[in-house]
């Protein structure tokens, strides 16, 4: 992607990633993604915020040669994770008077990952500011969103908040803004719930620390820039909050019919009950469309065969991700078939234990379901409309 003017003396000069499908061998990426570097030229000094992927440092290196930089003085790195990080020895490299700024934790992580000299670096806390050429730029520590290192960085006079991965999104698109607005909702609330969710705290306190600056353009690492900063500042403030839905999402695996009739007759009994559901067959789920339902729901339901004496191995892999994933829903709920025997209800119960869920009666039955067991179901439906009734989200959100 060719460098491109975002003010005068601000400049995109990011690469994107059309092909990548997987990130960190583990999050799918249905659209790719961009890796976003901005360059700023002050009255005397060159700056330079993040770098790319190192599999796109050569395409970084030529957009500063477009733009004919001569000279770097510093490389502010709000982040170590190599997406980000990943060029900064090739810069380096071709700038050779560069410093890198940044924080204590992302200097150590540097050094780790990339074997950076100490000499390289200046070190700067929460808060502080560096003024070079008609510039400020302002630091203000993330921890947590999503790596211990994280902050971001407000470039004062220009109004801009570059936030790194925080508010980023994977897509990869030669729009330089936000503009398509449904499309870039949804790629911002995948990265979200695969990444930022578990932070969700953190960053909510984050979020409110950022409310006081007058931001005009909020410039990601991730997707693109965002000229109307309220779009993803309040599509956040929904996500991190404790607001749910008035969502089932029910995560199945079946092997021989049993758990799918349970699943089926359970969708269409909560549906009878005005509540939402979001069925998700895991043996052809993208995952990422489960993490995003799993933003809002108030319920989580997972259903499964029994493989010996567990759950399905897809179905533990899925309830793993549940958990590290760290969702709002407020309860959950197990149902699902065995032949001879088994835990398979308490093993997904111990793996949620992380998560402060109210867990109701689990519904396991040998074999196909019988009547009495399609009865159980319509219960636990009741038993759910009930307990969404009392949070308030019956029909409205909280």
């Amino acid at each position: 992607m060719p460098a491109h003017k975002i003010k005068p003396n601000i400049y995109f000069v990011g690469t994107i990633d059309w092909d990548r499908r997987s990130f960190d061998e583990l999050i799918p990426l249905p659209q790719g993604t961009t890796y976003n570097s901005y360059l700023i030229r002050g009255n005397k000094k060159t700056i330079l915020i993040d770098t790319v992927d190192p599999s796109k440092w050569h395409e970084l290196i030529d957009n500063l040669k477009v733009l004919q930089v001569k000279n770097i003085d510093y490389i502010i790195a709000n982040h170590a994770e190599q997406d980000h990080s990943g060029a900064l020895p090739y810069v380096l490299g071709d700038y050779p008077s560069a410093k890198i700024i940044t924080n204590f934790k992302c200097k150590d992580f540097l050094q780790a990952l990339l074997h950076i000299p100490d000499n390289r670096f200046i070190t700067v806390k929460d808060g502080d500011t560096i003024a070079v050429g008609g510039k400020t730029f302002e630091f203000i520590f993330t921890p947590w969103a999503h790596w211990p290192d994280t902050m971001l960085t407000y470039l004062r006079e220009d109004k801009i908040l570059f936030t790194c991965d925080l508010f980023g999104s994977h897509i990869a698109t030669s729009e330089l803004y936000a503009e398509n607005v449904p499309n870039i909702y949804e790629a911002a609330k995948r990265y979200y719930a695969e990444i930022m969710m578990p932070f969700r705290i953190n960053i909510r306190n984050h979020v409110k620390r950022i409310e006081g600056l007058n931001i005009k353009l909020i410039a990601p690492s991730h997707g693109p820039i965002y000229r109307q900063p309220s779009f993803i500042l309040d599509a956040y403030k929904v996500w991190i909050s404790n607001n749910v839905k008035n969502e089932v999402i029910i995560a199945f695996v079946s092997m021989h019919g049993s758990t799918r009739k349970m699943v089926e007759y359970l969708v269409d009994s909560l549906i009878k009950r005005d509540i939402t559901v979001k069925p998700f067959n895991l043996t052809k789920t993208d995952i990422g469309e489960l993490a995003m339902a799993l933003v809002d729901a108030a319920t989580i339901v997972i259903a499964s065969p029994t493989v010996l004496v567990g759950a399905h191995p897809t179905v533990v892999h899925a309830t793993y991700l549940i958990n590290t994933l760290r969702p709002k829903a407020k309860f959950a709920a197990i149902i699902g078939s065995y032949g001879w025997s088994g835990r398979m209800a308490d093993q997904i119960k111990d793996i949620l234990s992380g998560l402060r869920l109210e867990i109701l009666d689990p519904i396991i039955v040998r074999g196909l379901p019988k009547q009495d067991d399609f009865k159980a179901l319509d219960k636990l439906a009741d038993e759910i409309k009930k307990k969404h009734r009392e949070l308030g989200v019956i029909d409205k959100v909280i």
